[in-house]
């Protein structure tokens, strides 16, 4: 059982790194070559927030595999059992969770004023290679029900 101990940690770890860049210059497979609608405005206002972390499958399971191990070493017989299976119930929750805070980031919901008069707000996680300031100019890029926001 000891064994199975460290190839779950490191597979949870391995998997878990495999995460997409965090930031909106980053396109995923299935959206490229996908026409894009671009609009142009200004910023006119900057508000910093937080965007949850997304529940990771695998933080769970590995969570619940420690646990559930870690908590069969408790008591014999019918006790181990159920420390097992106490021990797999809590170590999800909390690989869930641990998982869960790993993939918070920081973000900043963008007020803009398109060139045709209309005002959208639109929320991106933070890059710190693109600062964005009150009065600039930027390229809205609209695929869908999704958009990001780029200096112009």
């Amino acid at each position: 059982m000891k064994y199975l101990l460290l190839p779950l940690c490191i597979a949870a770890l391995v998997i878990s790194g495999c995460s997409s860049n965090p930031y909106g210059n980053t396109y995923g497979r299935s959206q490229a070559q996908q026409v894009q609608q671009v609009k142009y405005g200004t910023i006119i206002q900057i508000d910093p927030v937080s965007i949850e972390g997304e529940q990771n499958v695998v933080g769970t399971l590995a969570g619940a595999a420690i646990g559930g191990i870690l908590g069969s070493k408790i008591g014999g017989g019918s006790g181990s059992d159920i420390a097992a299976i106490g021990g797999g119930v809590l170590g999800g929750y909390a690989g869930n969770k641990a998982s869960q805070n790993l993939s918070e980031s920081n973000g900043v919901n963008l007020t803009i004023r398109l060139e045709s008069g209309e005002t959208i707000a639109i929320v991106q996680k933070a890059d710190p290679n693109m600062m964005f300031s009150v009065g600039q100019k930027v390229r809205v890029n609209i695929t869908g029900r999704t958009a990001r926001v780029v200096p112009q």
